[in-house]
């Protein structure tokens, strides 16, 4: 026992000389991890070709949100992405448990998924088109079936980073957004929204190719590609106000025993001067009654 603890602590001493963090050692809480060292003055506005970017009220970003420089032990390759849904976090490997830290926006309830994929494609200031499920939800998008140009108001923002997991692209995104409020957030369909300034910040560093882990709710590392099912809209629900009415507007009870059934079919239809009731004809016609109001509710997208 001693002689472990006494490994132990040279092992420690050796690091600290070196100041090389061992995952080792702060697992066994006999080193602390590195703080995260903020990337300082990158939130300003800024001029881009033909569009600005504006400014990023960097005091309203919680501190966890904001591009820092982290402590992050990974077995994956310098240029990885790794991605942690349940943090908000998108960690872009650096070196030796190393990596960039980015504060993201994660699907909505119903929209997450975890797997493995590969950047395909990056463009700038991207053409942004809807899919057909997503009108279907939101009907006052089919104004931008063909794509919505690139500019400020885009919700891709500034630059895009397409994903392909076996050559199939399932429409998910790394992308700007001019949103900034909704980093930290559980507000997208999918994708995986950064500030303007930080997705340029990583369209810088990646390329092409570069492989993109999202990891489960749980923290885990995905074994497979789990993708939701297809968000289709609600039907709409249908309320039906009841009819109150007293003295002569009262509705009429009619007794099952006067009311006469329509003809069958293909026998003459029976003669019915008045609405049916259950769908029966009553002999003995009912007073004038005000329809009952019927009003939709349709729920959110």
């Amino acid at each position: 026992m001693l002689n472990k603890l006494f490994i132990l602590a040279a092992l420690a001493f050796l690091a600290l000389s070196a100041c090389t963090p061992d995952p080792k050692l702060i697992e066994a809480g006999l080193m602390a991890a590195p703080e995260p060292k903020l990337v300082e003055g990158i939130y300003g506005a800024k001029d881009d070709g033909a569009f600005a970017i504006s400014a990023v009220p960097v005091e309203k970003v919680p501190a966890e949100f904001q591009r820092a420089s982290v402590y992050y032990p990974s077995a994956e390759a310098e240029g990885t992405v790794v991605i942690d849904p349940s943090e908000k976090h998108l960690y872009l490997i650096t070196g030796k448990n190393r990596a960039l830290r980015y504060g993201i926006s994660v699907g909505r309830d119903g929209f997450e998924w975890a797997g493995t994929a590969l950047i395909a494609s990056r463009q700038n200031w991207p053409t942004w088109t809807p899919p057909p499920e997503m009108i279907a939800r939101k009907p006052e998008l089919a104004k931008w079936e063909k794509g919505q140009p690139g500019g400020p108001e885009n919700p891709l923002g500034a630059r895009a980073l397409y994903l392909t997991t076996n050559g199939i692209d399932y429409g998910y995104r790394i992308h700007g957004t001019p949103e900034w409020f909704s980093i930290g957030q559980n507000a997208s369909s999918g994708c995986f929204r950064m500030i303007n300034q930080d997705v340029m910040d990583l369209f810088e560093r990646v390329q092409d190719g570069a492989k993109v882990v999202v990891l489960n709710s749980d923290g885990s590392y995905p074994t497979r590609l789990v993708v939701p099912p297809p968000q289709l809209p609600k039907e709409p629900e249908v309320t039906v106000t009841p009819i109150t009415a007293t003295g002569d507007d009262a509705p009429l009870i009619l007794n099952p025993a006067l009311l006469t059934p329509p003809a069958q079919s293909g026998q003459p239809a029976a003669v019915c001067s008045v609405p049916l009731v259950n769908g029966l004809c009553p002999a003995v016609p009912p007073r004038a009654l005000p329809l009952p109001s019927v009003s939709r509710s349709t729920a959110a997208p």
